[in-house]
């Protein structure tokens, strides 16, 4: 356990932000599934930007790599264009 005061101060708020962080990965995974779900060419034109909005806040935050993010944007834009 820890002894300092920082220390313990440190401990709660890294809770907190893994918290967040947990919850902004799961939503823009959830939105990018429902992305790729869709048949819809303009419902999937209008989501896109969106998508590419979380992923790249997600890799802003160090939440997942700037590589990985450049890829799902670049697999999700190829798969709206086929639509």
């Amino acid at each position: 356990m820890a002894n300092h005061k920082s220390t313990l101060r440190r401990i709660r708020s890294d809770e907190k932000k893994k918290l967040r962080n947990r919850y902004a990965h799961k939503s823009t995974r959830t939105a990018i599934k429902n992305l790729r779900a869709s048949a819809d060419k303009k419902e999937a034109t209008e989501m896109l930007p969106k998508v590419s909005a979380m992923l790249d806040k997600l890799a802003k935050k160090n939440i997942i790599h700037m590589n990985k993010a450049a890829n799902l944007k670049s697999g999700l834009a190829a798969h709206v264009s086929a639509l």
